[in-house]
């Protein structure tokens, strides 16, 4: 009986550790899940905080484009002004003397000397004339057939001697500037 008891006992604890194993296993293999699950949530954790940093990098560099665009912006619109009061500077320069000429020609007429009253007055024209054909002025030519991109016919009559179509009096000069037509030409053409 003795010996029973020893089996017994002895047996006892085996279906123990028997028993203990497979819970073991369970949590171990719990464990390995967990520590799995961990591993990956904490991979993909990372990969989530690189995504932030790099949204994050590309918002600050969106962010100084955007800066310096609208300094670009600010500067290019300041550098426009600059231009502009400059060549009204200069466009005021080159009409300062035409002014003068035009004073001393007044002056003359207070005084009642025609001659030089008609010599000032020429004199201030071709002034004015020379400063604006320094800009770029130019006057539209007239002569000839009548030319509708330049040209504004104010009136049509027959005239001896002319073509149809053509130029037979100028009412008003017209002006280009470069390419570009300032005012055109207002004629009389012929019928």
């Amino acid at each position: 009986m003795s010996e029973r008891r020893e089996q017994t006992v002895s047996e006892e604890p085996v279906e123990e550790l028997a028993e203990e194993e497979p819970r073991d296993t369970v949590s171990r293999g719990s464990s390995a899940a967990a520590d799995a699950g961990d591993t990956t949530q904490a991979g993909e954790e990372d990969e989530l905080a690189k995504l932030a940093a790099e949204r994050d990098e590309y918002l600050d560099l969106l962010q100084r484009v955007k800066a310096d665009f609208e300094n670009y912006r600010k500067r290019a619109a300041r550098e426009q002004e600059r231009l502009v009061a400059h060549a009204h500077e200069r466009i005021v320069r080159e009409l300062l003397p035409v002014l003068d000429d035009l004073e001393r020609a007044l002056d003359a007429a207070e005084r009642h000397e025609e001659a030089q009253l008609v010599e000032g007055v020429q004199l201030v024209e071709k002034a004015l004339r020379k400063a604006l054909e320094k800009e770029g002025l130019a006057e539209i030519e007239t002569e000839g057939v009548f030319d509708p991109h330049v040209h504004e016919a104010v009136l049509a009559r027959p005239h001896d001697g002319a073509e149809s179509g053509s130029v037979v009096e100028v009412l008003q000069r017209g002006y280009r500037l470069g390419d570009r037509v300032v005012r055109p030409a207002r004629v009389i053409v012929a019928e």
